[in-house]
């Protein structure tokens, strides 16, 4: 079964991810389950989304404790209460302008970086990042594919459909080069 968490501030899109992720591996032919929290019901307090996805029924009904994969939305929220929700060698994305070398004390975890703030820019997307850390996030994943994860992100984006799939694309493109290069 793969454990997902992604956490974010709210107003950052960390929910509305979750979501479009799920409903992408689902369309691939996943049984999902998501769920979220939310800190202090406002703008910049934190907030998580949490999913599981498995070939077979899930009928777990807890937390997530051991997350196989990791999407943080800002890099000033990797801390210990996070990173403890992980596995030792969970995958990690982190939205953040410091190359993943600059994170190696976060243990065996396997560390992506994407600046998803300078591709929203890129994009004509201002501060919205979910869409370019989608695209990062798929990539290092492995699921789902690219085109089911955009075609997704086509029929949920509220506005800039274009520039959202850009976004993912281009994310996803950086993400698989970091990945190629680490081989």
């Amino acid at each position: 079964m793969l454990e997902i968490v992604i956490l974010g501030r709210g107003g950052q899109g960390a929910q509305t991810a979750g979501n479009q992720l799920a409903q992408a591996l689902f369309a691939q032919g996943l049984q999902v389950q998501t769920f979220a929290t939310y800190g202090g019901a406002r703008r910049g307090t934190p907030v998580m989304s949490s999913l599981r996805a498995d070939k077979d029924p899930i009928r777990l009904r807890c937390n997530i404790t051991a997350a196989n994969a990791m999407l943080c939305f800002d890099d000033s929220l990797l801390n210990e209460g996070f990173l403890s929700q992980g596995a030792d060698d969970a995958l990690v994305v982190v939205n953040s302008a410091r190359p993943a070398s600059d994170l190696a004390s976060l243990g065996n975890r396997r560390i992506i970086t994407v600046d998803g703030r300078d591709i929203a820019r890129r994009n004509n997307m201002g501060k919205v990042v979910n869409s370019a850390l989608l695209g990062a996030f798929v990539a290092a994943l492995g699921q789902p594919d690219i085109e089911t994860m955009c075609k997704i992100i086509e029929t949920t984006a509220p506005a800039k459909i274009s520039e959202n799939i850009a976004a993912c694309r281009e994310a996803y493109g950086l993400a698989t080069g970091q990945l190629e290069g680490a081989l």
